[in-house]
């Protein structure tokens, strides 16, 4: 159980936030391409998790509801003495963040592009919480700290979990990663899907053609086992520097959680 968040740089401030307790794990990826705060707002999301599972939209908006306003009224005076601009970006946009959070049940729930896997060692498949991997493409649904969620933005469900599974969660770069390497490593059950995302020609399609230049991967031991061997932020950052430079990972914050 342990919950690593990294910076693309170690000087640069780092928007995502995780983090692991006895009962859940929880990754939030601050927005920072619009409103302010991306930081705060994602560290504030997993430090106010609930311990009982969220199970359905109406108690995760209700969830929203009673823990929004003290975070707005802190922001809101730190806005208040920084003025201009940041001020009137804060009235006007707020902050943003995805959410991604699993409890010890198996019950999950997601908005936004943050992504919880659940992977059988015994019988190698892996359980996860998102769509295709060509869906990393398209603009995350984004929980905002004055305005309403949306109800099409919420996902939840529950993984089927035994004493072989390893349940972790990981911000959007590192999620594509994984179900990447995942994809890549059944090729043959995945061409398809793989061919769409390479089709879409964006920065991802670069890194999906990279990896499917792999003769052989076992996705266990040069994935999974390789991030669970990584219990520290500098080993974390060395690992997935190497992959960044390999051409499979991209450039970003990276949060890992596990549970």
């Amino acid at each position: 159980m342990r919950a690593i968040s990294i910076a693309k740089e170690w000087n640069l401030r780092n928007e995502d936030a995780a983090r692991a307790t006895e009962k859940w794990i929880a990754v939030s990826d601050g927005a920072g391409g619009g409103g302010v705060f991306a930081d705060l707002w994602s560290r504030y999301l997993v430090e106010h998790l609930p311990d009982e599972p969220i199970v359905d939209y109406q108690t995760f908006d209700a969830w929203i509801d009673g823990i929004w306003e003290p975070f707005y009224n802190e922001c809101e005076e730190i806005a208040k003495r920084e003025g201009g601009m940041i001020l009137n970006k804060f009235y006007d946009e707020g902050s943003f963040a995805t959410l991604v959070a699993v409890w010890k049940d198996g019950q999950w729930i997601s908005y936004g592009d943050s992504v919880a896997f659940c992977y059988d060692k015994k019988t190698g498949k892996l359980q996860h919480t998102f769509g295709r991997i060509v869906d990393f493409n398209n603009p995350p649904f984004l929980i905002n700290c004055k305005d309403p969620s949306d109800e099409k933005g919420f996902k939840s469900g529950r993984f089927e979990i035994n004493e072989d599974c390893i349940v972790f969660a990981a911000s959007d770069a590192l999620a594509h990663y994984i179900l990447l390497m995942y994809e890549v490593a059944h090729k043959d059950m995945y061409a398809e899907e793989l061919q769409e995302a390479i089709d879409a020609k964006t920065k991802n399609s670069n890194l999906i053609k990279t990896a499917m230049r792999l003769r052989k991967l076992y996705f266990s031991e040069k994935v999974i086992q390789k991030l669970l061997n990584c219990r520290y932020k500098v080993l974390l950052l060395k690992h997935l520097d190497c992959q960044c430079r390999r051409g499979f990972l991209a450039l970003d914050d990276y949060s890992l959680a596990i549970l």
